[in-house]
């Protein structure tokens, strides 16, 4: 499976970590822990992928970084 991006961020409204995957537009998940986060994001990729498939869609590819500037 592709490496894609994943953005973690805390939900004071859900009292969860949401995940975002950047590259596939509406493709989010979320976890009590920012790990359970992660493993249902890669479960939801992998979901996200297989229904553009279905639908005849283009997958994105993941974004490669090169650096990263703070």
């Amino acid at each position: 499976m592709p490496k894609y991006s994943m953005l973690i961020s805390w939900s004071e409204e859900d009292q969860a970590y949401i995940v975002s995957v950047p590259e596939l537009p509406g493709c989010m998940a979320d976890g009590k822990t920012p790990e359970e986060a992660v493993k249902e994001a890669q479960t939801v990729i992998e979901l996200w992928i297989e229904t553009a498939l279905e639908d005849g869609e283009t997958i994105p590819e993941p974004a490669l970084f090169t650096s990263v500037t703070v």
